[in-house]
């Protein structure tokens, strides 16, 4: 048995190859577009922060749907905030790829927000599965 539908559920079980592939390819995703939105979301405000943040929220949407699990959600969001927060702090010479303001703490913020938000929502419906209710 996988140990899916017993308690203790994703960790009763052996992991699978695909699964852990799966997870670390969302991590990997996570911090292409944690990247790509610090870039964005400064260059063209305030349409590149929405943009970034969409972006944000249709990736661990992806990785809960495609996963079927919180953690679909999390892995993309471990590497989209270790990317966000190594953008965040500057070099010693000063560099940074943040610019002072309010737009990369909306879209810090923000982000954190959508992941939380994506975690806590109900789990999709299985396929195949009908509800309990009785049909007229």
């Amino acid at each position: 048995m996988s140990g899916q539908n017993q308690p203790g559920g994703l960790f009763a079980g052996p992991p699978r190859p695909g699964r852990i592939a799966a997870y670390l390819a969302l991590i990997v995703l996570g911090a292409l577009v944690g990247t790509a939105g610090s870039l964005v979301q400064g260059g063209l405000f305030p349409g590149g922060l929405l943009l970034a943040l969409l972006a944000t929220a249709g990736l661990f949407y992806g990785g809960l749907y495609a996963t079927r699990t919180q953690l679909g959600v999390g892995a993309p969001a471990a590497g989209w905030l270790a990317a966000a927060i190594l953008l965040s702090t500057g070099r010693p010479e000063g560099d940074g790829i943040f610019a002072a303001g309010a737009g990369p703490l909306i879209y810090l913020f923000g982000g954190m927000v959508v992941a939380v938000i994506c975690a806590t929502m109900s789990r999709l419906p299985q396929p195949g599965v009908k509800s309990g209710r009785l049909e007229k």
